[in-house]
């Protein structure tokens, strides 16, 4: 098991980044011979990826599931992305083609995917007795003390800004401590 972090912690990234979501979704369990291929093509580009530290894929986390596979992906920009996706030399390219020529509408199988683009403190993010997880695996994870204990605070507003200039913790509200209401 990995190493639990006890220390309740948020985390850091410099500068803007990307959280781009892609699944697939098995429509026809029996067609295992559709799916299967689809379902293996990911595993292959996140290898690719992983392996080259210029592709500007910074982290990943598979989320499986019965019917459903989900990726998350966190990239440093939304031109990586699309460089790798668009990239003749690379996986992408075969196995989006080969999804449209054996599948394409038929129904057996359907993917998607969502693109994000995260500007640099304009996110949140709280760990508590969990190992290094989600975009706490891809930056850097911190105390969550000071400024960082609040979720207003993580995204650099205040009790009175909405602009994140000058953050500084809320206050707490009476018989609530300002870290059970943030997050």
């Amino acid at each position: 098991m990995a190493d639990l972090i006890t220390q309740r912690s948020t985390v850091e990234i410099e500068g803007p980044f990307v959280v781009f979501l892609i699944g697939m979704r098995i429509n026809k369990l029996w067609k295992i011979h559709q799916w299967l291929p689809v379902s293996l093509a990911m595993p292959r580009m996140l290898k690719e990826l992983s392996e080259d530290p210029e592709s500007g894929l910074l982290g990943f986390r598979v989320q499986p599931g019965l019917r459903n596979i989900m990726v998350v992906q966190y990239w440093r920009s939304v031109e990586h992305l699309q460089r790798y996706a668009h990239d003749r030399n690379r996986f992408h390219i075969p196995a989006w083609a080969s999804f449209a020529k054996k599948i394409g509408g038929n129904g057996d199988v359907g993917i998607w995917h969502e693109t994000y683009r995260v500007e640099a403190g304009a996110y949140e993010a709280i760990y508590q007795n969990m190992p290094a997880y989600g975009l706490g695996a891809t930056g850097q994870l911190v105390p969550a003390t000071g400024r960082m204990e609040t979720a207003a605070g993580r995204m650099g507003k205040t009790q009175n800004s909405q602009n994140g200039t000058a953050p500084t913790p809320l206050k707490d509200t009476p018989g609530i401590p300002a870290h059970a209401s943030s997050s």
